[in-house]
């Protein structure tokens, strides 16, 4: 999550980066339905094709880590699996680094995919196992990947940034403690080609459409991508799920999304056990994210962001629960 102050509308900074593309000019009225979160996002069309500019501060991304995302991207496009693609700039980049009156920002575009987000569908036993089957799938290519270039960061710098930024909050003693225990515990954890690679992290409802033409899912929004053991992804995974169906319906369509899962590629049982320490890792990843995004304060704040800071700090609670306890 960025920083609070980078989460307003700014369509003059939107449109100066634009610029680096291609775009039809009447399409920038579709920037009124813009989304900021990880990054900033504009809708926007050329011949009459909808692409999504996006964008964030320098100070918020490390530009190796980009890089290796869209060459990630790049491989699973070569390997005819379901994902997004990017546009390159008039001068034939894939990432943009550019100077603006508001500061240093990295762009890209990306192509609308095809298909309509998960929670979107009927939820159907065919939706769930195309579901789980995309994930097993992009495992199996993970498995097999070797970075041309740049690599993806790890869980373990996840980490170690995590303990970077609980330093400027001495009384996040509970936070530091649980870093500590989530550090040891995956260390001990034995890494090998089946139960451990470059995941995507976010593999929610959200970022995975079905298309009901080819019968397929597509994915976007590889930010997040780290190395980590598989299984996280299918924490990750299972749990977005879970608010989108009837608590009775989880444990059928849990199976169903394994089942799919399988059929690409096979998980050996003894990780299933990593679960709740995914969980956790999780649980303490976004709590840290949204100290240090919601770490300023303004006087006359506007309303919805009053709102977001109750949300942000519910969820934070909740977050919190077992930090520091046994695994």
């Amino acid at each position: 999550m960025l920083k609070l102050k980078y989460l307003f509308n700014n369509v003059d900074l939107a449109e100066m980066l634009l610029g680096n593309w291609e775009f039809d000019q009447q399409s920038l009225d579709m920037f009124k339905y813009y989304r900021i979160s990880s990054n900033a996002i504009y809708p926007f069309q050329i011949q009459g094709k909808t692409q999504l500019l996006r964008f964030s501060p320098k100070t918020e991304k490390c530009r190796e880590n980009i890089l290796a995302e869209l060459d990630f991207i790049s491989y699973l496009r070569s390997k005819h699996y379901g994902v997004l693609e990017t546009v390159v700039s008039k001068n034939g980049e894939e990432l943009v680094e550019m100077e603006t009156p508001w500061g240093d920002y990295f762009a890209s575009v990306f192509k609308r995919v095809a298909g309509v987000q998960i929670n979107k569908t009927d939820l159907s036993d065919l939706v769930i196992f195309s579901h789980g089957k995309a994930l097993g799938q992009l495992h199996q290519l993970s498995s097999e990947y070797q970075p041309s270039k740049n690599k993806r960061w790890s869980y373990s710098d996840v980490l170690n940034w995590i303990h970077t930024i609980l330093v400027e909050f001495p009384h996040e003693k509970a936070a530091l403690m649980e870093t500590k225990l989530l550090q040891d515990y995956f260390d001990s954890i034995p890494k090998t080609k089946s139960n451990y690679g470059l995941i995507h992290y976010d593999f929610e409802y959200d970022n995975v459409f079905y298309d009901e033409v080819s019968k397929s899912c597509n994915v976007i929004d590889f930010d997040d991508a780290m190395y980590h053991w598989y299984v996280m992804d299918i924490e990750q995974s299972l749990d977005s799920l879970q608010d989108c169906m009837q608590p009775e319906m989880f444990q059928q369509n849990k199976q169903c999304f394994l089942d799919g899962y399988r059929t690409e590629f096979e998980i050996p049982d003894d990780m299933m056990s990593l679960i709740p320490a995914c969980r956790r890792f999780a649980n303490l990843y976004g709590y840290v994210r949204v100290l240090r995004s919601a770490k300023d304060k303004w006087d006359n704040e506007p309303e919805w962001l009053v709102g977001l800071r109750e949300n942000l700090t519910e969820d934070m609670e909740n977050e919190s629960l077992c930090f520091g306890t046994d695994l």
